[in-house]
C-alpha cells in the first residue's frame, strides 16, 4: 500500500485545519432577517420560529443595534400591517410600519445596512404577491405598486430595496423610478432566483401572508427547474440589479454554484424559515446539536458559492463566531 500521501497530515490538529480551511465565515457575511408590526413596546414571540420575534419599529431598532454590536453589517424587514386591502396601499404610504422601522433603525446604528422587502403578500387581504384580475396575478399592474413602495423605503432611508415578487421586469421599472426620483445610489437587491418552496410555512404564518386562494406556482420557480434560474438572473443583471438571491438555500445549493459563476454582481442566499425552524426543532426533541448543524448549515451555504447569507440565525452565529 502506498502510504506517500496522506490527507489525515493536514486534519491532525485544530490549529493546522485552520489553516487549510477553504471557506470561512464571518458575521459580515450574515444579513438579520426582522419582522415589524404597528405598536409601541412589541416584542411578540413567534410559535413557528423558535427565537424570533415580532417587533414594533421602536424595538425593532433596539434588536438591530444589538445586531451591529455582534458584527452583523445588515438586517431585512419585513411590514406587518394593522389594514390590508386589496392592492396592498399601506406598503407605499410614508408613514407606514417599516418605512418608520427604517427612520428608528438609522437613528441608532446609522452605519448599519438597512434592507427593505418590497412586495405586496404582506399588505394585500388576498395574500398574493401582487393585483389580482380575474383570479390571477396581473404581472403589469402590479410593477408600478412595487415601485411606489420602493420609493416611499428610498424616501424612509433605505440603503438597499430587495423585491421579492417575481414580477418580470420589476427590477428595470423600480431602478427607473429611483433614479427619477433622485435615489440613484439606493441599490437593487433583487430576489433574482425565487423557487415556489414549501420551506417558507413558518415566515407566513410570521408574517400573515399567506395566500387565501390557490398558491404562488404561477409566478414563483418551479422546483425542478435550474436552467431557468441562470435565464432569471440574467434579466434581472440587464434590468440593473446590484446584488441577486438565491432563495431558499439548502435545497438549493446547486443552483447557489450555478448563479455564482455566471454573475457579475454579489449573490446572496437565503437561510429560509423552515430551514431555521426544522433545526431548532430537532435540536429542541436532542436529535442534533443545534449549535453543530446550523454551523455547518451555514458553512455548506458559504462554501456554494453565497458572498451573503440571510439568516434567522444571524445573531447566535455571530455570538459564536466572535468566541
Amino acid at each position: 500500500m502506498d502510504l506517500t500521501f496522506r490527507p489525515r497530515r493536514l486534519r491532525r490538529t485544530a490549529t493546522i485545519r485552520a489553516m487549510v480551511r477553504e471557506t470561512s465565515l464571518s458575521p459580515q457575511d450574515l444579513i438579520y432577517p426582522l419582522f415589524v408590526k404597528e405598536g409601541k413596546g412589541v416584542r411578540e414571540p413567534i410559535a413557528s420560529l423558535t427565537g424570533q420575534f415580532r417587533f414594533s419599529p421602536d424595538t425593532v431598532a433596539s434588536e438591530a443595534k444589538a445586531a451591529w454590536a455582534l458584527g452583523v453589517p445588515s438586517v431585512i424587514l419585513f411590514g406587518i400591517p394593522d389594514k390590508k386591502d386589496p392592492v396592498g396601499s399601506s406598503s407605499w404610504t410614508d408613514d407606514g410600519v417599516v418605512q418608520r422601522a427604517v427612520k428608528a433603525i438609522k437613528e441608532v446604528v446609522p452605519e448599519m445596512v438597512v434592507i427593505t422587502d418590497v412586495c405586496l403578500c404582506e399588505y394585500t387581504d388576498h395574500g398574493h404577491c401582487g393585483v389580482i384580475r380575474d383570479d390571477q396575478v396581473d404581472n403589469d399592474a402590479t410593477l408600478e405598486l412595487l415601485a411606489k413602495q420602493a420609493l416611499s423605503h428610498a424616501r424612509a432611508g433605505t440603503d438597499m430595496v430587495a423585491p421579492s415578487d417575481m414580477m418580470d421586469g420589476r427590477v428595470g421599472v423600480i431602478r427607473k423610478a429611483l433614479d427619477q426620483e433622485g435615489f440613484k445610489d439606493v441599490a437593487i437587491f433583487s430576489y433574482a432566483v425565487k423557487y415556489a418552496s414549501a420551506f417558507y410555512g413558518p415566515f407566513r404564518e410570521a408574517a400573515g401572508s399567506a395566500p387565501q386562494f390557490g398558491d404562488r406556482s404561477g409566478y414563483q420557480m418551479d422546483p425542478a427547474n435550474s436552467r431557468e434560474a441562470l435565464r432569471e438572473v440574467e434579466l434581472d443583471l440587464e434590468e440593473g440589479a446590484d446584488l441577486i438571491m438565491v432563495k431558499p438555500a439548502m435545497a438549493y445549493l446547486d443552483i447557489v454554484s450555478a448563479v455564482k459563476r455566471i454573475s457579475a454582481v454579489p449573490v446572496a442566499a437565503y437561510n429560509v424559515s423552515g430551514e431555521y425552524a426544522m433545526v431548532k426543532a430537532a435540536d429542541a426533541k436532542g436529535w442534533i446539536d443545534g449549535q453543530r448543524v446550523m454551523m455547518e448549515v451555514l458553512t455548506a451555504i458559504k462554501r456554494a458559492g453565497a458572498d451573503l447569507i440571510l439568516t434567522y440565525f444571524a445573531k447566535e452565529a455571530a455570538s459564536l463566531l466572535r468566541g
